[in-house]
């Protein structure tokens, strides 16, 4: 049985197109996975503490454990102001843990975290996985680089483009979801 670990993070619940985004990803991996088992953590909802020093001594093991834990971590990630929301970087914050999650030896740093699968779910008012805009996603470069120091280095960017923008969005979800048949199997 599959161990499937969402991630929500954006401000706009149920109607994000990132969380919506997230549960299609979900959905498509249940018909190749039967039987998984899902946790979910809304950051948002479960107002999830951003980084202080005793949250990070006392609070930390629960969320390290459900990474630890899944075979498969799929993240809502908005792109908000070309980054990523608070509440989601506060959770990253959480689970990198040094002795726990990444450690450092002779040769440097090295991921505790190893063996996952990472579906970003990263929605977008504009385009930016190519044009003029492109230069100003800091969301995928970013997860892919600090999952990666953890040891996720089998990161899948899906996005869901264009949501702000008429003519666009009215199909922007349809056409990222189109394309999980693909992303998965990969």
């Amino acid at each position: 049985m599959k161990k499937i670990l969402h991630i929500k993070s954006s401000l706009n619940g149920d109607h994000s197109f990132s969380t919506r985004l997230g549960k299609a990803i979900i959905e498509n991996l249940k018909q190749h996975y039967p039987g998984v088992h899902l946790v979910e953590r809304d950051l948002v909802k479960q107002k999830f503490p951003h980084f202080e020093l005793e949250s990070h001594k006392d609070g930390d093991d629960e969320v390290i454990r459900e990474v630890f834990n899944a075979d498969i971590i799929v993240i809502g990630a908005p792109l908000y102001n070309f980054g990523i929301p608070s509440q989601l970087k506060a959770w990253i914050d959480h689970i990198s843990k040094a002795g726990v999650t990444f450690s450092y030896d002779k040769n440097g740093p090295k991921g505790l975290v190893a063996g996952k699968k990472v579906y970003v779910a990263m929605s977008s008012g504009g385009i930016y996985s190519e044009g003029p805009s492109e230069d100003f996603d800091f969301v995928s470069p970013y997860l892919k680089s600090v999952l990666g120091f953890l040891g996720m280095t089998d990161v899948e960017i899906i996005r869901v483009e264009g949501t702000s923008m008429s003519g666009v969005r009215e199909y922007a979800l349809e056409k990222a979801i189109d394309s999980l048949e693909q992303e998965i199997l990969n």
